[in-house]
């Protein structure tokens, strides 16, 4: 659906993006992930054709950004980190006009934006004016906005941001829903956590470069080089402890109340054995079981010496 190849930008001396290649695959949730000015607005802009690059190329469902730009924006929905809202439209009023400038005709785009609005639980606002709005109903409506001539690729830059914890499961919940419609969807975030249970795959930019990019659980497993397993148990905590100090593939072992997380350099078939050894052991355990591992933690790993190119 997206597709970078050998992208740069420039502004003077300053490189922007740097010899970026990427593809966010059709219907699936592509999460972009970096620093501020590591480049991800920036290649947001140009892939919604809002920015030139200084070279490379950026195809969206096969059509160029640069030569075929009107048919790239009929396939694309942007909502960028900073947008503007009109403060003195109501909510359906809002919607209405993003229609008509997309052509819609007028009891198309109003049945169009009775059910967004209702997508995004914002069905009982629809007479209320933009500026009374909350931050989150105000970006929940900009999600709406993007969607209002049913594109196939979403391009969200920090939708969350701003959100309180509330807000930020609500969008969560609408991106799960849209990714289940069809979607495809390129977003970028602060928030790494809510990235790594909704997104298929993610890219990590630092300096304008992918650093690494691929599915998300072998990323994390690949990076860290081990299996994160969850330990629960009844009590006996230190004789736990004693007993996986004694196995070569526990790398780590982190206590927490009555749970252990552990770093397993086996693999997925190797779990067995160990967990019958710790029951052998008269070990109480309660749970056991493999996480996907802390995206924020394969973050920090794979950008750690990037200040140093």
């Amino acid at each position: 659906m997206l597709v970078v190849e050998d992208l740069v930008k420039r502004y003077g001396r300053f490189v922007a993006v740097d010899h970026l290649s990427m593809i966010v695959e059709r219907g699936h949730v592509f999460g972009f992930v970096g620093p501020n000015g590591a480049g991800k607005t920036t290649t947001m802009r140009i892939a919604a054709t809002l920015l030139a690059p200084t070279s490379g190329s950026v195809r969206v469902a096969g059509f160029d950004v640069m030569e075929e730009p009107i048919k790239v924006r009929r396939k694309i929905g942007y909502m960028p980190d900073f947008f503007g809202v009109y403060d003195n439209l109501k909510a359906m009023e809002y919607l209405d006009f993003y229609g008509a400038s997309y052509g819609i005709p007028y009891k198309e785009r109003q049945k169009t934006a009775e059910g967004l609005l209702d997508l995004v639980d914002l069905a009982n606002k629809r007479d209320n004016y933009v500026d009374s709005l909350s931050r989150g109903m105000k970006q929940r409506l900009c999600l709406a906005r993007s969607l209002m001539h049913d594109p196939e690729l979403l391009i969200l830059d920090e939708p969350a941001s701003g959100m309180d914890p509330r807000a930020r499961v609500e969008l969560k919940n609408i991106l799960k829903e849209l990714k289940n419609m069809g979607k495809t969807i390129l977003i970028s975030s602060h928030i790494l956590s809510e990235l790594s249970e909704m997104c298929d795959s993610i890219g990590i930019i630092e300096h304008g470069r992918l650093v690494v990019s691929g599915d998300v659980k072998n990323i994390m497993q690949t990076v860290s080089g081990k299996i994160t397993v969850k330990i629960k148990l009844l009590g006996d905590i230190d004789k736990a402890v004693g007993v996986l100090k004694q196995q070569p593939l526990v790398s780590d072992i982190f206590q927490e109340d009555d749970m252990l997380e552990i770093g397993y350099k086996g693999k997925d078939e190797d779990l067995w054995p160990l967990l019958k050894t710790l029951v052998a052991n008269d070990v109480p355990v309660i749970s056991f079981s493999k996480t996907d591992g802390n995206l924020e933690k394969v973050f920090m790993e794979v950008t750690q010496d990037e200040e140093m190119v």
